[in-house]
């Protein structure tokens, strides 16, 4: 791989990521990874504690990857507050959190802010979990819809004020579509998964989609707010007509999902379509090497791609105070990015499991971290 582009053949690593998971924890390395991506078992053991905040979309994740890693480490122990992903950078760089959990990647100057707590080199970003965002909805009767980016933006801008509204109709022949008022549900919260779902209308749809992508929601759009990624999913699941957008491992029950115009298709929700929109994407310029932010390609028109998808990092310092710390990091963050924890992810939350060169590229910038003294 080119250093300046996640290649064509990432895709096909991504699905071969996925097979490898399903048989890698027979054996110390069943799959000749390199060694921070073996079984956390299979590490040296750490003790202590590590403090973690951050996005609410990866609830069902780190609940996995607390309890495997805790498993194969009996004296440690996983604390993670699912406060937002703004919260979670937040803490990182005053230093009331040793790791943050991202939906979107540390701005330029949020990585210059971080060198007070993270020493020189700052913090960094490294992925560890592909998902992609539903557009949720609780249409009686209806579970599946097709609706291109310009629609979505204008649903979401209450531009749309019904479901059987022409735009709608015109997209979904055959589809009984009620007289049923809509309402958009969107976060309250400084979220990771507002930047991404924003960053998509913003690049997908521009001619409606006219405010810049942000973590926080555009305060002149009207429709109903929650905190956090349940506090949507259960509005809209209260309220019929509601919509939102929600990590996919989020959404169940009566609340339907819609396909994705991409080109001249409709691509489905999945982890694999997911995967597939990840591999255009292209490392963020001006970041040092062990820095894996990906910049995504919201208006890819790749057959199968999913463009709603979120990369979630962990932002973790370069440098930490003791040697206690910085070993506990690497340790968990090892079993977060190796074959058992990503297949543990994937189980937990339909996630898509790291394409091999994105799990060697965290695995090297993980190596990094050190301690003061």
């Amino acid at each position: 791989m080119k250093a300046t582009h996640f290649g064509r053949n990432a895709a096909i690593a991504v699905i071969a990521a996925g097979a490898l998971a399903l048989t890698a924890c027979g054996s110390d390395n069943a799959t000749n990874t390199p060694a921070g991506t073996q079984s956390a078992a299979s590490g040296p053991k750490v003790t202590g504690t590590l403090t973690g905040i951050g996005a609410s979309s990866t609830g069902a994740a780190m609940d996995a990857w607390k309890a495997g890693f805790s498993t194969a480490n009996s004296g440690a122990t996983v604390q993670y507050s699912p406060d937002g992903s703004g919260a979670g950078r937040k803490a990182i760089i005053d230093g009331s959190a040793q790791f943050a959990g991202s939906d979107a990647y540390l701005k330029d100057e949020e990585l210059e802010s971080s060198k007070a707590k993270c020493g020189p080199d700052g913090a960094i970003n490294i992925p560890v979990y592909i998902s992609p965002i539903a557009v949720a909805f609780n249409i009686p009767d209806v579970k599946e819809l097709k609706l291109d980016a310009a629609t979505v933006a204008k649903i979401f801008r209450g531009e749309i004020a019904n479901w059987n509204d022409p735009a709608i109709a015109a997209l979904n022949e055959g589809v009984t579509l009620p007289d049923l008022k809509v309402t958009p549900v969107n976060r309250s919260d400084d979220s990771g998964t507002t930047t991404n779902f924003t960053d998509y209308l913003a690049a997908a749809a521009p001619e409606v989609w006219t405010d810049k992508a942000a973590g926080i929601w555009p305060a002149t759009l009207a429709g109903e707010n929650a905190k956090g990624t349940s506090g949507v999913v259960k509005t809209v699941t209260d309220t019929p007509g509601a919509v939102t957008y929600a990590d996919d491992s989020a959404v169940s029950g009566k609340l339907g999902t819609a396909s994705i115009k991409v080109g001249e298709e409709f691509v489905k929700i999945s982890a694999e379509a997911a995967a597939k929109a990840v591999e255009a994407g292209k490392p963020v310029d001006g970041r040092a090497a062990n820095d894996v932010a990906i910049k995504l390609d919201r208006k890819t028109t790749e057959s199968g791609a999913y463009p709603v998808v979120l990369v979630s990092y962990h932002v973790v310092c370069t440098t930490y105070e003791t040697k206690e710390v910085a070993d506990l990091v690497k340790a968990f963050e090892s079993y977060v990015v190796s074959d058992e924890g990503q297949k543990t992810a994937a189980d937990a939350a339909k996630s898509a499991p790291l394409s091999k060169t994105l799990q060697d590229k965290a695995t090297a910038a993980i190596e990094t971290i050190k301690a003061k003294s």
